[in-house]
């Protein structure tokens, strides 16, 4: 198969990812989050240019929990074209797995990237970020009828040179509701082994609700 079909099998699962569209118009929700025997409470605001805001908590470690979970909601959400993203990558097919999924590989700007592409939607990204890789395996997704949603996943940190993990495996389980015209996340269930012990954080999300655009910051 030529570069070409490479190109043409990641770009049709990329444009298949569920996103908000240029009409969103942000929404708020208030927070649950139970880390442990621990439980937070906050307000969440996530605007239509997919800014954010929390308020409504002291605790500063919680805080920014909960934002690193917002930031991750909100960021998988924006809609950028495939050439925005990936056009100085060039693409090439691998080898297909048990499960019917067919590795990519990226040279160009995002060289030693690589994927695996499944029933239209990306089963594997492993990804160098700065100073370390990111490995993600999808194993269930939601279908919203106008793209896909990842249902459960997980995703360890590596080093880059040496391929040491940094920290543990977390295995994730996103719950979606359609609120108005939108698919917002409304639960986040993490759980993370390291060094043999398990760990466990939820991220509720409740009382969501679209803003209205006199109230969306220009």
């Amino acid at each position: 198969m030529t570069e070409k079909d490479a190109r043409d099998l990641f770009r049709a699962a990329y444009e298949n990812r569920y996103t908000w569209d240029s009409n969103f118009p942000g929404y708020s929700a208030d927070v649950t989050y139970q880390n442990g025997d621990q439980t937070y409470t906050a307000t969440a605001r996530i605007h239509a240019d997919c800014t954010f805001e929390v308020s409504g908590i002291d605790d500063e470690d919680a805080k920014k929990a909960i934002e690193g979970q917002v930031w991750e909601t909100a960021i998988h959400r924006v809609r950028r074209s495939f050439e925005e993203t990936h056009g100085k990558n060039i693409f090439t097919l691998g080898d297909t797995d048990e499960n019917g999924a067919v590795e990519v590989f990226v040279k160009g700007k995002s060289m030693g990237d690589r994927y695996k592409v499944r029933n239209n939607e990306v089963s594997l990204v492993h990804r160098h970020i700065r100073n370390v890789v990111v490995t993600i395996h999808t194993y269930s997704s939601h279908d919203t009828g106008s793209g896909y949603l990842s249902h459960r996943y997980d995703s360890v940190y590596s080093d880059p040179e040496t391929g040491e993990l940094k920290g543990g495996k977390s295995d994730f389980e996103d719950t979606y509701e359609k609120i108005g015209d939108y698919y917002v996340l409304t639960n986040r269930v993490i759980q993370t082994e390291d060094n043999g012990k398990i760990s466990t954080q939820t991220f509720g999300f409740s009382n969501i609700a679209m803003l209205k655009p006199e109230t969306v910051p220009a």
